[in-house]
């Protein structure tokens, strides 16, 4: 008889087939929109956490900042986002991703939503309260492994 599985590996698991998912559908709505997956990645940061500034944006994303210039000139030009100027600084821009072109990249992940809600629905407040925090720590424990493994302690 075999040894019942640790359950934190279990979870160690699911989470890393989660993680592979989610890539996936996101490569699938990268090419839906004709987009890079660099490129949706840098516009979900901008819609979640904007306006912010492209060095802000590179920092965010952990990428070169020629990078992030080239993925701002196509998520620009494609009318994805908008590069407004500092009022209090004219040599900065802050970077705002378009209302209505926001609502199409949702609208991609609206089955997923639904689908989450109505998991969601099977789980009492204080258990998604305890899922929350769960999945909250995780993300830290995600970042701080980023940060050590690129030598920003």
């Amino acid at each position: 008889m075999q040894p019942a599985p640790d359950p934190a590996e279990h979870v160690t698991e699911l989470l890393r087939a989660l993680t592979v998912q989610l890539r996936l559908l996101n490569h699938q709505v990268s090419d839906r929109l004709g987009l890079q997956d660099v490129d949706l990645e840098c516009l979900d940061l901008i819609g979640r956490t904007g306006p912010l500034t492209p060095s802000a944006l590179a920092r965010a994303a952990d990428l070169h900042p020629a990078t992030v210039t080239g993925v701002l000139d196509r998520l620009e030009s494609a009318g994805w986002i908008r590069r407004d100027r500092v009022p209090t600084d004219r040599r900065a821009v802050h970077l705002t991703a378009d209302p209505d072109r926001s609502a199409a990249v949702r609208a991609h992940y609206e089955p997923l939503r639904g689908a989450i809600a109505a998991i969601c629905g099977d789980f009492d407040p204080a258990q998604l309260e305890t899922i929350a925090g769960f999945l909250a720590r995780v993300t830290a424990a995600g970042q701080a492994a980023t940060d050590d493994l690129a030598g920003r302690q």
